[in-house]
C-alpha cells in the first residue's frame, strides 16, 4: 500500500506512515518472540528491511546494515531485548502490575555487599524444556536485565532509561558488524 503511493510522500511522511503500519505491528507483542530461532527471526527481519528501503527509497540489491544504521532502527531481536528489558525496568520501579512483577523479584543479598545498590533480579526460574522454559519472562528478563551495566540500570526516569538502552543496544549491534 505504502509502496505504491511512495512517490508522491517526502521522506518524513513516509517514515511516519510506516511507523504506523509496519513498525507498530513489529513491536506488538515481540516480547513474546524472545528466544526464536534465527529462521523465524530472519522473516520478521525482513519486513522491516523492506520498510527501511521504501522510506530511502533504496534498491532491493543494497546491504541493509547501513540503512538501519542511517533510519536509527534497531534489528529485531535488540527490539526484542530492549522491550523485555523496558518491561523489567518497569518491574523494578513499581510501574508494572503485580502479576508481571511476580515474575522478576529483585536480589537480596544474605549480607552487606558493594552490589547490594545494583539492582540485581534474583534468578529463581529454572526451566525443565530448553526451548520454551528459556524463552519466558521469568527466564529472560533477569539474564538480560543482571547484564547491562549499572549506568543503564540505574537510570532515574523510564525516557532516560529508554535512551540509554537504545543506545546501548545500538552501539551493541551496530559496532560489532
Amino acid at each position: 500500500m505504502i509502496g505504491n503511493i511512495r512517490q508522491y510522500l517526502d521522506q518524513k511522511t513516509t517514515t511516519m506512515l510506516v511507523h504506523a503500519f509496519v513498525t507498530s505491528r513489529l513491536d506488538a507483542c515481540n516480547s513474546l518472540l524472545f528466544g526464536l530461532p534465527d529462521n523465524l527471526i530472519n522473516k520478521i527481519q525482513r519486513v522491516q528491511n523492506i520498510a527501511a528501503r521504501l522510506v530511502l527509497r533504496v534498491p532491493r540489491h543494497e546491504h541493509i546494515t547501513p540503512l538501519l544504521y542511517q533510519l536509527h532502527w534497531l534489528p529485531i531481536r535488540q527490539r526484542i531485548t530492549f522491550k523485555i528489558l523496558l518491561l523489567t525496568y518497569k518491574v523494578i520501579n513499581y510501574m508494572a502490575p503485580d502479576f508481571i512483577s511476580e515474575l522478576a523479584p529483585l536480589h537480596v543479598p544474605t549480607r552487606a555487599l558493594r552490589s547490594a545498590s545494583e539492582q540485581r533480579l534474583e534468578i529463581t526460574f529454572r526451566s525443565s524444556t530448553k526451548f520454551y522454559g528459556d524463552r519466558s519472562f521469568a527466564f529472560a528478563a533477569p539474564h538480560l536485565w543482571n547484564g547491562l551495566p549499572n549506568s543503564i540500570r540505574s537510570a532515574s526516569s523510564v525516557a532516560s532509561f529508554k535512551s540509554r538502552l537504545k543506545t546501548y543496544l545500538f552501539r551493541q549491534h551496530f559496532l560489532s558488524v
